[in-house]
């Protein structure tokens, strides 16, 4: 069944394209018309393509590895944090900080930092300290927090890239292709798919648009999650089971070896009676 419909699409407007005049040649294949000159999408297409994405979504997050969401447009970043904040996903809304894929051990420290101000807090070494470093401690640690603090749980580089607008986050799209991390992005009419794996062709722009597919696609990865939360359960009462065999079959082995052992020890005396008549007949 699919996730999505042409209907609930509609709907949300993600079939509003840009200007013809500001259109990408490389999304031809999934404009359906013009009108008034605003390129229209197929949407038949994008029901299939966020069906594709969702489903490569649920195999990662089963997987038990991390997606990383990138939007830092000021229309849709809030409706991005809450949803990736849903399935504990990491997201981005701030500005991109350089290096964030590329150069991850660095940003790694930053979020070290961010940490290190805290146990000052908790320890009380923070109230020994003068008003003006309390200020200009609460300044960056607040600064760290408004941009790392959404990826203070990545402990690695994230398996895959979920993006709002290749254009905007271009730089996060670069860094994903050099490291051979899978790309997810929600590609409008004047964007250039080829560095997307998986491209959902829709309006970027609009807050209800970007939330309809963000819900199917989080639904996916909350799937994935749940399905392996299962499993991991299932291997546990397995292994539970195991064990509980072991121990009631140890004395139950006890009790056989104790049964066997005359039948041994007189296997063993008849075979040194046997060893010891071999040399006499000699």
């Amino acid at each position: 069944m699919s996730r999505t419909n042409f209907d609930m699409l509609l709907q949300a407007g993600c079939h509003f394209g840009h200007l013809k005049r500001k259109w990408n040649p490389a999304m031809a294949p999934y404009i359906f018309m013009e009108r008034n000159g605003i390129h229209i999408i197929d949407l038949h297409k994008t029901v299939a393509k966020i069906d594709e994405a969702a489903d490569a979504l649920k195999q990662i997050a089963k997987s038990g590895k991390k997606i990383l969401f990138v939007a830092t447009k000021k229309q849709t970043k809030d409706v991005v944090a809450e949803k990736a904040a849903s399935v504990n996903m990491p997201y981005v809304i701030e500005r991109w900080p350089g290096g964030m894929l590329t150069n991850f051990p660095t940003i790694r420290k930053a979020v070290k930092k961010m940490a290190n101000i805290d146990k000052l807090m908790n320890d009380g070494t923070y109230s020994n300290l003068s008003k003006r470093e309390i200020l200009q401690i609460t300044r960056q640690r607040a600064k760290l927090e408004k941009n790392l603090g959404s990826i203070a749980d990545l402990t690695r580089l994230p398996s895959a890239l979920f993006v709002i607008d290749v254009m905007k986050e271009a730089i996060a799209v670069k860094e994903a292709n050099r490291l051979g991390i899978p790309v997810f992005a929600i590609v409008d009419t004047n964007s250039d798919p080829k560095d997307v794996d998986f491209m959902i062709p829709a309006n970027d722009d609009a807050k209800d648009s970007v939330e309809v597919i963000l819900n199917a696609c989080c639904a996916a990865i909350a799937e994935g999650l749940e399905e392996r939360k299962v499993e991991k359960a299932d291997e546990k009462a397995a292994k539970e089971q195991a064990e509980a065999n072991a121990i009631e079959d140890k004395p139950k082995r006890a009790r056989k070896a104790r049964k066997d052992a005359p039948a041994k020890e007189e296997e063993a005396a008849k075979a040194e009676e046997t060893a010891e008549e071999a040399p006499a007949e000699a």
